[in-house]
C-alpha cells in the first residue's frame, strides 16, 4: 500500500497507528486487519466517509455484542440463584406437606 494512501486513511481517522520513539508509524495486526477492512470497502466504490461510519457502526455491533453477552452471563446467574433459593424453600415446604399427611383422621374427608 502507498504511504501516502496510508496518511490519508490516518488524518481521515480510519487508522491510528502507533508512533515509535522517533515518529515512526508502527502497524499493529489489528491496523493491517483494519486496513485489509477498508481496503475491501473500497473495493466496492465507497468513498472514505461511508467507509469511516461502516467502521464506525461494526465497531458498534461489536461492543453491543460483548454487551449482550454480559447480561445474558448476569441473567444466567440470576436464574442460578433463584433456582437454588427455590430449591432451599422447598424443604421446609416439603417437611410441611410430610406432616400434613399424618394428619389425624378427623381431617378425612372420607369419614
Amino acid at each position: 500500500m502507498h504511504p501516502q494512501t496510508l496518511r490519508i486513511y490516518e488524518r481521515r481517522g480510519l487508522l491510528t497507528p502507533a508512533r515509535t520513539t522517533g515518529g515512526n508509524r508502527r502497524y499493529s495486526d489489528a491496523d493491517i486487519a483494519r486496513l485489509l477492512r477498508i481496503t475491501e470497502l473500497a473495493a466496492t466504490g465507497m468513498n472514505l466517509e461511508g467507509i469511516r461510519h461502516v467502521m464506525t457502526l461494526e465497531a458498534e455491533v461489536v461492543r453491543l455484542r460483548g454487551e449482550v453477552e454480559q447480561l445474558r452471563q448476569g441473567l444466567m446467574h440470576a436464574i442460578t440463584e433463584i433456582e437454588s433459593r427455590s430449591r432451599s424453600n422447598l424443604v421446609p415446604l416439603r417437611q410441611a406437606m410430610a406432616r400434613f399427611g399424618e394428619r389425624p383422621s378427623i381431617f378425612d374427608p372420607e369419614r
